[in-house]
């Protein structure tokens, strides 16, 4: 009897399972299968909004109203609007001090400061956002030109610093101490840069301080009002901008191009070596460098639409790899300007190869625990194998046909639940083939024993009740 035969033949015998009474192990395969099914889609789904959420970054900036804030406050509208996976949130502060001291404290991510500060602890640099050029002047009495031509004539004079914070005052002192002027021996004297052209009417300055950018209309506003009246202004060349550069790192050498300030008449009249630094975007060490190699990157796609929209003052700029660099690059955006950002497989590999791993050690536990599950029913149907070939010895012996239709019956449930058995993956090919040869045999007997008792005369046959039926 073929192995279609019985499948047949008991379906046939039986009849479908009754639909309200599910096998128990099948139902618990069933969860365990929905759960896992469950636990994946979650896992893969939570990892999708993980890697594409966007990261908001807090960043200081300040003063409130300047270029910093405007510039800041345009790129965190721009990344914003093209969906970056980096975004940022200004916090406007007093000044860079402030920016530096929240910084410090924790409560933001980045901030906005002058190369020439106190560092906060912990800052390493992401970009440059402008450059700033230290501009000195002098201013004559009346129409006359002013006496001082070198920096060094400096001593004894008033000078006016355009700007309220205390780093261009010391700017000013760094300058006057490398030309031999000692900073003490000037009067310092500070103004806003709004309403300057009003506040200096009544002031009697010798020269004049102004820091910004090459195109900066604060200095080119400040040189116009000192020079109003007909006075003219003489503008003070930095001999020693290369060694302030090499003994003060946040700075560094610049020349101011004749023609830079005004065409008409020409301002300065011829170029002018100074002393430059830049204003930083920073963040801190411990930031992810996945986050500021993504920030990095995006502030240098949208670099342009920045630049076009500020073009007097935006000027965006890697930081300086270097290793002495006087603000050390962030790893993040080192990785983006050298060009040695990792791939995902690079970031991810380590943890795809322990998934992977986990994944075969899961699957080995669920195959254990299935298995598990199924022990009862081998145990089961092992007994019922037992049981088949007991029977099948007492076919052989039995001398009444009611009895060896009791065991058929018998023998068709036990083949019944094997074949659930083999179904549900219970027990394997190799057992069931086995278990057919032994029902086969079975059958066999019970035919063989059936025809011996119906061919034997009755008062031959051994001892047995009254057949039901005689053929």
């Amino acid at each position: 009897m073929s192995f279609s035969d019985m499948f047949s033949r008991s379906m046939a015998t039986d009849g479908p399972r009754p639909s309200g009474a599910p096998r128990p192990h099948k139902m618990k395969a069933m969860l365990i299968v929905i759960a896992a099914v469950l636990a994946t889609v979650a896992a893969v789904g939570g990892a999708i909004y993980y890697l594409n959420r966007p990261v908001h970054l807090r960043i200081a900036v300040g003063p409130p109203y300047s270029d910093d804030v405007k510039i800041i406050q345009s790129l965190a509208q721009i990344l914003s609007r093209e969906r970056k996976y980096v975004r940022l949130r200004p916090i406007v502060t007093e000044g860079t001090s402030a920016s530096a001291a929240s910084f410090n404290a924790g409560t933001t991510d980045l901030a906005v400061i002058r190369g020439d500060t106190e560092l906060p602890k912990d800052a390493m640099a992401v970009a440059s956002i402008r450059k700033n050029f230290a501009v000195l002047w002098a201013i004559g009495n009346g129409k006359r030109k002013s006496s001082v031509t070198k920096i060094e004539q400096l001593a004894g004079k008033r000078i006016g610093v355009i700007g309220r914070t205390q780093a261009n005052v010391n700017l000013l002192k760094v300058i006057l101490t490398a030309s031999g002027v000692k900073p003490e021996s000037v009067q310092v004297v500070q103004f806003t840069t709004t309403g300057f052209a009003e506040a200096v009417k009544n002031e009697k300055l010798d020269a004049f301080l102004a820091v910004g950018p090459l195109n900066s209309k604060i200095t080119a506003d400040a040189i116009a009002a000192t020079t109003r009246d007909g006075k003219e202004a003489t503008f003070l060349t930095l001999d020693t901008a290369d060694a302030i550069a090499q003994k003060y790192p946040p700075y560094d050498s610049g020349e101011i191009p004749a023609g830079t300030f005004s065409a008409k008449p020409v301002r300065p009249d011829d170029k002018i070596d100074t002393i430059t630094f830049a204003h930083h975007i920073v963040a801190r060490k411990s930031l992810s460098e996945t986050t500021v190699g993504a920030l990095t990157r995006e502030l240098f796609s949208v670099r342009q639409t920045i630049q076009n929209e500020f073009p007097q003052t935006a000027k965006l700029e890697t930081p300086d790899t270097d290793k002495d660099a006087a603000i050390p690059a962030h790893p993040g955006a080192a990785a983006y300007v050298d060009g040695e950002e990792k791939s995902f497989l690079d970031k991810y590999s380590d943890y795809i190869w322990g998934s992977l791993m986990a994944l075969s050690a899961l699957g080995s536990a669920g195959a254990w625990f299935a298995s598990y599950l199924r022990k009862d029913e081998r145990v089961t149907n092992s007994g019922l194998r037992e049981r088949l070939l007991e029977m099948l010895g007492a076919a052989r012996k039995s001398t009444s046909i009611e009895e060896l239709d009791g065991m058929q019956a018998e023998a068709d449930e036990i083949m019944r639940e094997t074949l659930h058995c083999f179904e549900d993956g219970a027990i394997e090919e190799g057992s069931l083939t086995a278990f057919s040869i032994a029902l086969e045999q079975f059958h066999n007997a019970v035919a063989d024993r059936k025809t011996y008792l119906l061919q034997v005369p009755e008062d031959e046959s051994p001892a047995r009740g009254p057949r039901s039926v005689v053929a």
